[in-house]
């Protein structure tokens, strides 16, 4: 089994790699294979509603210019995946939230069902509000949560301070601990069938 984390920050080994790279060496003495996937100082383009994911490029952006396929390509393959942010202003940063959005609409088939967590890291604040905005969108492709002892967030502002957070790399333990328990009792279980989505507004 293998676990996809995706570090949001543009610092490829800031404090938000140091949260994602302690749930992932959890994983593996859990015996789960990991890759941490950085996000960079690469542009991340937004969606731009064109539709071609579902009538030119199947299970693809078609965009090919930053890592949206990259990522969709690698949880074709994986079994669960963890997002990682820093907080800017209260909210995820911009390309991950993207970046999310696109793998999630064009290869939502990839996603479908497979466990999911996110991890906040922060300076003081906006955590809360910013592990709410990563987890919505899981929510809406039957992706299963993964908790932890506390929220998922670690506290740091300077490079190597997330270390120093004692309870925040606990949680990130406990997170991984949780993932690989759903992993291990999920494996080879028959995914549900569910209903074609009926979707409506409320507009007469």
């Amino acid at each position: 089994m293998k676990v996809l984390l995706i570090n949001g920050s543009p610092r490829k080994a800031g404090n938000t790699y140091l949260a994602l790279h302690e749930a992932a060496q959890e994983l593996e003495k859990n015996g789960i294979e990991t890759e941490i996937l950085s996000l960079g100082t690469h542009p991340v383009r937004s969606c731009i509603a064109c539709n071609s994911c579902k009538t030119k490029c199947e299970n693809k952006c078609v965009f090919e210019d930053d890592l949206c396929n990259q990522v969709t390509a690698k949880m074709k393959d994986s079994d669960a995946l963890i997002i990682g942010s820093p907080v800017y202003y209260g909210q995820p940063n911009g390309g991950l939230l993207s970046l999310v959005q696109r793998a999630l609409y064009s290869a939502g088939s990839y996603f479908t069902g497979k466990p999911a967590a996110a991890v906040a890291v922060c300076r003081r604040g906006g955590a809360t509000a910013s592990l709410q905005t990563m987890l919505m969108p899981f929510q809406m492709m039957h992706m299963p949560v993964v908790t932890s002892q506390y929220w998922n967030v670690v506290y740091g502002r300077d490079a190597g301070e997330a270390a120093l957070d004692a309870e925040g790399m606990q949680t990130m333990r406990s997170l991984a601990k949780n993932m690989a328990a759903m992993l291990c009792a999920m494996e080879g279980q028959p995914r549900p069938q569910y209903e074609p989505r009926e979707a409506m507004n409320f507009i007469r």
